[in-house]
């Protein structure tokens, strides 16, 4: 049992809420997942920017002179320190040049993810204390997602927590398990794939974003997973301009979503979204099994 919450924003007036919004729904989904928590903010970059979280389990000597030292390799970029996780910015085209130089000069930090908008904070805790380490509620941003952790099937560790991220500005939550991600971790690593853990969801996460490598949109990538993917599963993604949704065809983990004019949201429970505003007029449904819902910023435009 897991919590799901994720909310994408239609209104540009509620983005500085954003990070305070995503918080609260996160909380209160608590009891669903007290074990380790995590949230993604798609926050924007400047123009030709790019950034990467990283995180440590030693902070103090992983992140300290970590400016300088990617300059001495060649990389200008600004490290902002946030507790366990540092996010770096860098012109977008050093991208592939800064991991391969944090593999040479800090081997021990972890990749949380990357790209022009996304940034992932995730750690070990309940999820108010994930969220006050991270200073969430004071983030803006287009949209998020978010997830709280009752470990069934792997250890209880930062690398094991949602959400996970396995491309450029994507990533994925999950409440299941799939009963075929080992023969499909084998097919995604045939086609080059690479997997920090053994958990299931990042196999999901990993298929996703090789979908979307052959050209689908987020949408479309979905509705393969449908005939792929074999469990129980419900999905929140995200990417730069995305949100989408899907749960399996039985549909036996609970989910609720609901759309008004500025926002839509969704929640593994209807309390999750009860402090939104203007929830009390939203249409207010529960995701039919074996269908996609997609909103895409880029697409409304």
């Amino acid at each position: 049992m897991c919590g799901i919450v994720g909310l994408f924003l239609k209104d540009k007036s509620l983005e500085p809420q954003l990070g305070n919004l995503l918080s609260d729904m996160l909380i209160t989904m608590t009891d669903r997942g007290p074990d380790s928590a995590g949230i993604a903010i798609y926050g924007g970059s400047a123009e030709g920017k790019a950034k990467i979280t990283i995180q440590s389990s030693n902070p103090g000597a992983d992140f300290e002179g970590l400016a300088a030292d990617l300059e001495e390799a060649g990389i200008k970029a600004h490290v902002w320190i946030k507790s366990t996780h540092a996010v770096i910015e860098l012109e977008a085209s050093k991208l592939g040049a800064v991991r391969e130089a944090l593999e040479r000069i800090r081997p021990a930090v972890r990749l949380m993810g990357s790209g022009e908008s996304v940034e992932i904070y995730k750690e070990i805790g309940l999820p108010k204390d994930v969220v006050a380490r991270f200073g969430v509620r004071a983030m803006s941003g287009t949209h998020g997602i978010g997830h709280t952790r009752m470990a069934t099937e792997s250890a209880v560790t930062t690398l094991g927590a949602h959400p996970f991220s396995t491309g450029a500005d994507q990533c994925l939550v999950h409440n299941g398990s799939l009963s075929n991600h080992n023969n499909l971790r084998r097919e995604l690593v045939r086609e080059g794939m690479t997997f920090e853990t053994q958990n299931d969801s990042e196999v999901a996460a990993a298929y996703l974003t090789a979908e979307m490598a052959k050209g689908k949109d987020l949408g479309q990538a979905l509705t393969g997973a449908l005939d792929d993917l074999d469990g129980f599963f419900t999905f929140v993604v995200g990417t730069k301009s995305g949100f989408g949704v899907v749960r399996d065809p039985i549909a036996c983990k609970p989910a609720v979503m609901a759309e008004t004019e500025q926002y839509v949201a969704f929640g593994s429970e209807y309390r999750a979204l009860v402090n939104l505003p203007g929830i009390e007029n939203a249409r207010v449904w529960e995701p039919e099994p074996a269908t996609v819902y997609f909103w895409d910023h880029d697409k409304a435009a």
